[in-house]
């Protein structure tokens, strides 16, 4: 009787040994596909941060400043580049000549004071600083005339050729006083950038 009874425990402590080990291996088991998985899933999340990085767009604002900037090239004033100066030379030779075809533009200054008939004593002198801008040759144009810094000039009616005080009815002193009283004021327009750039490139300031 106490044999059976010893080998009935000895039976039931086997069986609840490998009952133990059965669910130790299992939960073994579990906590490693777990760890597995974790592992997956920091993997895959790696890679997912990756490809948005790679598939990241451009920063947006970057790619207006660039439209921006090329729009700003496109439309910059082709004249920005040359002088002001020249730049109404051009345009006065253009509007009150019209000449677009001369070898070179010819720029005098005459300061005030300076005889209007250069060439006579009895001659008025300028009452204030003019341009002369005359072509390569006399049959090419000239005009004489002051700036009004407004987009107007005063257009004084200086003959290409001087008559001689024979050659006139009124003395070369009241001659002169006329042109210099009846300047004409005239609006000058921007005309064709091409025309005054390739007027601006035959400017010829005389010193």
């Amino acid at each position: 009787m106490k044999k059976r009874l010893l080998l009935m425990m000895i039976v039931v402590t086997a069986f609840l040994l490998m009952a133990c080990s059965g669910e130790a291996k299992q939960t073994g088991s579990t906590k490693q596909e777990e760890t597995e998985q974790e592992s997956k899933k920091e993997d895959s999340g790696e890679d997912a941060s990756e490809e948005a990085e790679a598939e990241e767009p451009v920063d947006s604002v970057d790619l207006e400043d660039a439209t921006s900037q090329d729009q700003s090239r496109s439309t910059e004033d082709p004249l920005s580049t040359y002088p002001s100066e020249e730049i109404e030379y051009a345009r006065v030779w253009l509007q009150v000549v019209g000449n677009n075809d001369v070898g070179e533009l010819n720029v005098r200054h005459i300061p005030a004071g300076k005889k209007v008939n250069p060439y006579d004593d009895n001659s008025v002198g300028y009452p204030e600083d003019v341009i002369v801008l005359s072509g390569k040759a006399m049959a090419d144009g000239v005009v004489t005339y002051s700036g009004n810094g407004d987009g107007t000039i005063n257009i004084y009616d200086v003959p290409s050729h001087w008559p001689s005080s024979e050659q006139i009815e009124e003395s070369m002193e009241d001659y002169t006083k006329g042109i210099v009283e009846g300047t004409e004021q005239v609006s000058i327009s921007a005309g064709e950038d091409d025309e005054v750039i390739g007027l601006i490139g035959k400017v010829n300031i005389e010193s």
